[in-house]
């Protein structure tokens, strides 16, 4: 099993950190986990939220680049239908090229009334804007000639899009999916799965089947690398660290979809409460010590998950904790260097 991260910086409108990471903190966080083994970092895009949550994922995926050297730099994800995708496929093959070939790029379609408004894009068109754009982001990485594109939304004469990407075709490509016909149509696409941190074990299980199958059906092998979840995380060490964990992820949840409506995989109701240490109505989420991650990681693992993105921790002592006590669990972790340790127990 691999370990990535999924999340990114907050930043206040008044320029000052949120109550989550703050840019530089968010940094220090990433160089932290690309020392400790961890092999990705996707990060979201999101828009007019007022909450601070990143919107130019690129821009910062490219400061990403230039300070790592192996972390794996995934969109998770970039909504097409809001951008212009012959500009988007030159700035993700100009990242990719920077990052010498460490790019993934996801895709989506979105689920946020307030962003498409916000764009005035009615959310009706969303689909097909999708599949517009991917059609001409793979052509503008693909096609060393000039050509020219009348589609129903963008219209582009005699261009050649350039650098070309490092990796070759193109960055492998990662889609969103979370209703069973969208599960479908990405494993018919070629494209890689992200499965989002919100669906219940039993959903997410259920989504892997269908992944499976569908696989199955149009002739491609199953690859458990192909398919990345979500997961949000919390270590704690006491009862009363447990308790404070799960009063904060009913309130962030409640929240969110008071705020948004609908989140993917969830029902458009309060989430539920846990009723007592172990027993979890919302059992989306990895609480507890880590001897209960290891198990429910390793749950994960039966059903046939090997990729794992664990949302952004606050800070470097949790990441830590995951390093030692948790990673070393799984096989194909890469384990963290003597150097690395040895700095880690200094600060816990």
């Amino acid at each position: 099993m691999k370990f990535g991260l999924f999340g990114g910086a907050v930043l206040k409108n008044d320029g000052n950190s949120g109550d989550s990471l703050g840019y530089e903190p968010f940094m220090d966080i990433v160089l932290e986990a690309e020392s400790l083994g961890f092999q990705s970092m996707f990060l979201v895009e999101h828009h007019f939220g007022g909450d601070g949550q990143i919107s130019s994922s690129l821009n910062l995926l490219s400061h990403l680049s230039a300070i790592t050297s192996k972390l794996r730099l995934g969109t998770a994800v970039t909504v097409l239908p809001w951008h212009n995708p012959v500009l988007l496929a030159e700035q993700v093959a100009t990242l990719d090229v920077l990052s010498q070939g460490r790019v993934d790029f996801g895709v989506g379609k979105g689920y946020r009334d307030i962003e498409y408004k916000g764009f005035c894009i009615p959310k009706e068109e969303a689909f097909e804007r999708y599949q517009e754009a991917i059609k001409i982001i793979k052509k503008s990485w693909t096609c060393r000639d000039k050509f020219s594109w009348d589609g129903v939304y963008w219209k582009f004469k005699d261009i050649i899009v350039e650098p070309a990407p490092f990796q070759k075709p193109h960055p492998p490509l990662w889609s969103a999916a979370g209703s069973d016909d969208s599960i479908r149509a990405v494993s018919g696409s070629g494209f890689n799965v992200l499965f989002d941190h919100f669906a219940t074990f039993e959903r997410t299980k259920q989504r892997l089947d269908i992944w499976r199958a569908a696989c199955t059906e149009n002739g491609r092998k199953f690859d458990p690398y192909e398919v990345c979840l979500a997961r949000g995380l919390t270590i704690t060490l006491s009862d009363k660290e447990y308790d404070e964990a799960i009063r904060r992820r009913e309130a962030r949840l409640s929240k969110l979809i008071n705020r948004f409506g609908t989140l993917p995989g969830v029902k458009n109701e309060r989430p539920n409460s846990y009723s007592d240490k172990g027993a979890e109505l919302d059992d989306a989420a990895l609480i507890g010590d880590p001897e209960t991650i290891i198990m429910r990681l390793k749950a994960l693992q039966e059903m046939g998950f090997e990729y794992v993105n664990i949302l952004l921790p606050d800070d470097e002592k949790s990441l830590r904790i995951f390093s030692e006590k948790i990673m070393p669990e799984f096989d194909d972790t890469i384990t963290p260097t003597k150097d690395v340790n040895e700095r880690a127990l200094e600060k816990l």
